[in-house]
């Protein structure tokens, strides 16, 4: 069975609210036996899959994790929608379709981090991740704009040998003070979170919220973990 399958599994009885015995009664099995597909410590058969998809109304691919739509679509880059203003084209030559599939996914999932920072309300937090972001692609333009001699380095204030460095430690301390907001940490000016009921996100709700840009940001999920390598068999 597909590594990710015990973890949509669980994922999907958690967002739902229902305890296993509730699920094991629903699908015909014990709850013991449900406990172990959840853990993947036993492998189920296809009837189950799609007793499960029905259940939950999802498709059996997203259940085995082939696809990041709970309907199980497949997206090519025509079918993620573009971002930029009506009427304005998205033309990108000189190279392949990988940058533009990646910049509708990048774009699209920001989309849905800013509401989520708007609806927060939360100034502290908007101004750390907005930091944080605004200096990664900082970053990134730079090693861009750094990989001919041509350039003149005159464009930027902060040195080269030392612009690299100090990007990084500017997103740590964002990341730091994001942590402190989240514990509640005084650190002055910065204002703590007080409702966070703002932030409760199922996949449901992802889906129903930002029907244009949540397979989006399913997609960059998918593409971001297998770079970092899943964590298997762990919650």
């Amino acid at each position: 069975m597909n590594a990710d399958f015990h973890r949509i599994l669980t994922l999907l009885r958690k967002e739902k609210g229902v305890s296993q015995k509730q699920v094991a009664a629903s699908l015909g099995i014990s709850q013991a036996l449900l406990s172990h597909y959840e853990k993947g410590i036993r492998e189920c058969g296809l009837e189950f899959v799609v007793k499960v998809a029905d259940y939950y109304g999802v498709s059996c691919d997203y259940l085995l994790g082939r696809s990041p739509d709970r309907a199980g679509l497949t997206l090519s880059v025509e079918d993620i929608p573009d971002s930029d203003e009506p009427g304005k084209q998205n033309i990108m030559q000189h190279g392949s379709i990988m940058p533009v599939l990646n910049k509708k996914l990048i774009t699209n999932s920001l989309h849905i981090v800013f509401d989520m920072l708007a609806k927060g309300g939360n100034a502290s937090l908007t101004k750390e991740v907005s930091s944080y972001i605004m200096v990664a692609v900082y970053k990134m333009f730079r090693k861009l704009y750094g990989l001919t001699p041509k350039n003149q380095s005159t464009m930027f204030s902060v040195s080269k040998v030392r612009y690299s460095q100090l990007c990084d430690a500017a997103m740590h301390e964002s990341v730091a003070d994001i942590d402190c907001l989240d514990q509640n940490v005084d650190l002055g000016d910065m204002r703590p979170l007080e409702d966070r009921d703002d932030f409760e996100l199922t996949t449901q709700s992802l889906a129903e919220n930002y029907p244009l840009f949540y397979s989006s940001l399913q997609n960059l999920i998918s593409n971001v973990e297998d770079t970092l390598g899943k964590d298997s068999g762990k919650k």
